[in-house]
Formats: structure tokens, C-alpha cells, sequence
């Protein structure tokens, strides 16, 4: 009986809540204004704070882009200003050794090709004329003989004189025309060096040429940067989700190759160190050391590729003097060595207690001493395993470049990622308040059709009223 105290009509639930509806109806019509204003009130308490949120947040979006742009420019003009540096450095280098002796070659190609000038102008002199005796023997050789046997012999002899000089001329000539031939067939080996110098000078120049073409390409994207515009910026993006990627997938190779590392010093390490000494529940001290040696590792060569320039992580490397920078890689390289060393020495203990191990396993199943394998069989393994020991340290030292593409670009992809997750959240605040007002709309809406019929009184009676005072208004205006 307890439960049914409010029942107007006992043993009819129905109609007892219509009637309490009934009589709760003008209650409730009375404080509809009040109501209406809750609702209202608590709408705009609950809404506004999520819509001020979205709002905010769309505001720290869009700050956070105009920052993440201003970073991906700056980074992206240095980029462009290394690598035009280094194009004129390359330039630089290139006239240096290619064409600085070229003033001396272009005078001894100029003073080669006057002497060759000079040998021409001489293959092509004409002979000299006759001396003036020709005069006179062609005089005598008129003179009519007559049977004179002087006369006739004089003639015999002038004849004989003149082709004695005639073929001495003759040769003399041909004599000079070799010696002339032949200095021309020595020019030969000239021309061809010659020729193949201007081959080289023109792929120098060629070259030259090429880069001065990149150069312009790399002025043209520099000044596209520092105007800011969206072509450049959408490059720049590009190019740093694409570097993101790759060096991404490049740490994950060398992840693994640090596993493979790990794997083969883990073993003897636990025979140094200790394989019982546990530095929490699970890890053990041997594995911290193998670890430790692999950092180092890679630690050197990070610092090797700083030395060289061709990372920048760390610009107080980059900032010292040669020298220093000379030593520091110097000691980098010495320490590599040395840590190629302890591993390929690690590698041969493991492959010894690899074989011990697996020996020892043998003869308790066999309960018999089994043969040692073949010596040669043994080595090939151990001499692979000593390989990978040496050469892993020098290719964990070339993870520095990903890393510095991975670090570079990250902060452009991780600052992409947050300005999208604002965003998210603030369309997701923004559809949440704008859910609460209509939320609130419809209770407004709810409560009013609880009501509905004083609502339906309240709209006739102010009918009636407005009817009431248009009939009193029209006679008012016919006596007027």
C-alpha cells in the first residue's frame, strides 16, 4: 500500500496519473515562463562553454599552422641556402681545377697554331724567278751555228750547265718541301691533343653550364620561399612527409640490423657480465650491456658524420675550428675500430659457446661423447659471424643521416598531425554544443506540448479578445 499513496483513484494507476496531470497542468502552465528561461539559461551554460572551446580551438589550429608554415619556411630556406652553398663551392672547385691553367693552354694553343700558320704560308711560297744569266743564255741559244764547231760546243756547254742547275734547284726544292711535310705529319699528335682538349673544355664547360642551371632552379625555389608563397609551402610539405617516410623506413631497417647486433653479443655479454644479475624482473644486466655497446656505437657515428658535415645535430661541432674537428673524428674513427673489434672478438665466443653448449646438449642425450665436427664446417660460420661482428658498428654509424631527416621532418609531420587533431576536436566540440542547444530546444518544445491544451485556451481567449477590440475600434471610426 506504500507504493500506491499517491493514487487519487486506488487500484487504477491511469487514471490517478491523469488526473494529478490534470491537476498539475495549470501549475505547470503558470511557470512556463520560468521553465522556458531554465531551459534556456542551462543551454547556453552547457553550449556555450563547447562552442567557445571549438571556437578557441579552431583559433589555436589556425595558429599553430601559421607557426608550423614559418618553421617549414625557415627550415626549408636553409635547406635551399646549404645546397646553393654547396653548388658554388662545386662551382668553385670545378674552375679551380679544371680552368684556372686555361689562360696558358690558350697561349700555347695560340702560339701552335701561328707556328702551323707560318709552316702553311711557307708550303705554299712560289718558286723564285729565274736569275737575269737566263737572259743571256736565252740569247745565245738564239745564235745560229752554222756549222761552228766552237759555237756548238759552247752551246753543249751551256746546256749542260743549265740542267746541271736545274736539277740541283729541283731537288733542293723537293728537299724543302719534305722537311716541310714532314713538320706538318709532326703536327698530327698536336691536333689530336689539341682536338681532345677542346672535348675536355667543352664537357667542363658543359658541366659548369649544368650547374649553373641547378643554381638557378635552387635561386628560383629560394625566392619562392621567402615570398611565402603556397606553391613553395606545399612543396616544402610534400617534401618532409616524403623524407618522413623514407627515413622512417631506413630506421626501421637499421632497427632491425641493431637486433641482429644485439643477438650476437648478447650471449657472451652474459657470460662476462653475469647472466643472473637482474636489474628489475625482466631485464637483465648483460642485455643493458650489450645495449649500451650498440648506442656507443651508433653515439660514434653520429659524431664521425658531424665532423664530416654531413649531418648538422650538434652545431658547436660544426661551429669548432678543423683541427678540433679533425681530431674529434679521429677518435670517433678510433673507437669505432675498437668497438668493431670487441664485437667480431664477442661473435667468436659466441659461435664457442654456441658449439659447447650444443655439444654438451648432444652427450647428455646420447649419453655418449660424440665426435667433434669438421674443423672446416666450423669456421665458415664463425668467420661470418666475426664479418658481421666488424662491419654492423660501421653501418649502425650511417644512421645518423635518416635520423637527422627523421628529426627534421617529423616536426613538420607531428605539427600537421596536431593542427588536424585541434581540428577534429573542435568540430567535435562545436557539434556538441550545437547538440545541447537543440537538446534544449526540444525540451522547450517537450514541455510545451504537456501543456498543450492551456496553451489552446490561452490562444482562443486572446482571439476572442482581439476580435472584442476590433468590433469596439470599427463603430469609434464610423463616427469619426
Amino acid at each position: 500500500m506504500s507504493d500506491q499513496f499517491w493514487m487519487i483513484w486506488p487500484g487504477n494507476a491511469v487514471a490517478s496519473a491523469l488526473i494529478l496531470f490534470v491537476i498539475a497542468m495549470p501549475f505547470l502552465y503558470a511557470a512556463r515562463k520560468l521553465v522556458h528561461d531554465l531551459f534556456h539559461s542551462v543551454g547556453r551554460m552547457v553550449g556555450g562553454p563547447l562552442r567557445l572551446g571549438a571556437r578557441w580551438l579552431f583559433a589555436t589550429a589556425r595558429d599553430m599552422q601559421e607557426r608550423n608554415k614559418v618553421v617549414l619556411l625557415a627550415h626549408g630556406r636553409e635547406e635551399v641556402g646549404q645546397h646553393i652553398e654547396r653548388e658554388f663551392e662545386r662551382i668553385g672547385a670545378l674552375v679551380t681545377r679544371d680552368l684556372e691553367g686555361y689562360p696558358a693552354l690558350q697561349r700555347k694553343l695560340l702560339e701552335e697554331i701561328t707556328r702551323v700558320e707560318e709552316d702553311y704560308k711557307k708550303c705554299g711560297e712560289v718558286p723564285p724567278p729565274p736569275p737575269d744569266w737566263v737572259e743571256a743564255v736565252t740569247a745565245i741559244a738564239k745564235v745560229k751555228s752554222d756549222s761552228n764547231e766552237m759555237v756548238q760546243r759552247i752551246l753543249e756547254e751551256i746546256k749542260r750547265s743549265v740542267h746541271s742547275i736545274h736539277d740541283k734547284a729541283l731537288a733542293e726544292y723537293r728537299r724543302a718541301y719534305e722537311s716541310r711535310h714532314k713538320i706538318l705529319n709532326g703536327f698530327m699528335p698536336f691536333w689530336r691533343s689539341l682536338d681532345k682538349t677542346f672535348g675536355q673544355v667543352d664537357k667542363k664547360l658543359t658541366g659548369l653550364h649544368d650547374t649553373s642551371s641547378k643554381i638557378d632552379a635552387q635561386m628560383e625555389k629560394y625566392e619562392q620561399i621567402n615570398k611565402k608563397t603556397d606553391k613553395a609551402e606545399h612543396a616544402l610539405t610534400v617534401s618532409a612527409f616524403t623524407q618522413f617516410a623514407i627515413s622512417l623506413l631506413v630506421l626501421v631497417i637499421a632497427v632491425g640490423g641493431a637486433l641482429v647486433n644485439f643477438k650476437l653479443i648478447a650471449l657472451p655479454f652474459s657470460e662476462m657480465v653475469g647472466a643472473g644479475d637482474y636489474l628489475t624482473n625482466t631485464l637483465r644486466m648483460s642485455d643493458v650491456a650489450a645495449l649500451v655497446i650498440i648506442f656507443l656505437e651508433t653515439t660514434m657515428g653520429l659524431f664521425v658524420m658531424e665532423t664530416l658535415r654531413i649531418t648538422h645535430l650538434f652545431p658547436i661541432i660544426a661551429n669548432t675550428s678543423e683541427r678540433m674537428r679533425r681530431r674529434v673524428f679521429l677518435v670517433a674513427v678510433v673507437f669505432l675500430f675498437i668497438f668493431a673489434g670487441i664485437e667480431a672478438g664477442l661473435a667468436l665466443m659466441r659461435d664457442m659457446l654456441s658449439a659447447d653448449k650444443q655439444a654438451l646438449v648432444q652427450s647428455l642425450a646420447s649419453g655418449r661423447q660424440t665426435a667433434p665436427p669438421d674443423p672446416l664446417l666450423r669456421l665458415i660460420p664463425t668467420t661470418a659471424q666475426m664479418v658481421l661482428g666488424f662491419v654492423l658498428p660501421f653501418a649502425l654509424a650511417f644512421v645518423a643521416i635518416p635520423l637527422e631527416s627523421f628529426i627534421y621532418s617529423l616536426r613538420t609531420v607531428g605539427g600537421a598531425a596536431v593542427v588536424m587533431l585541434v581540428r577534429v576536436m573542435g568540430f567535435l566540440l562545436r557539434i556538441l554544443g550545437n547538440l545541447v542547444r537543440q537538446l534544449f530546444r526540444v525540451l522547450i518544445a517537450a514541455y510545451d506540448v504537456t501543456i498543450v491544451l492551456p496553451l489552446l485556451i490561452e490562444r482562443l481567449v486572446k482571439a476572442a479578445r482581439s476580435e472584442g477590440s476590433e468590433a469596439e475600434s470599427r463603430p469609434v471610426k464610423r463616427a469619426a
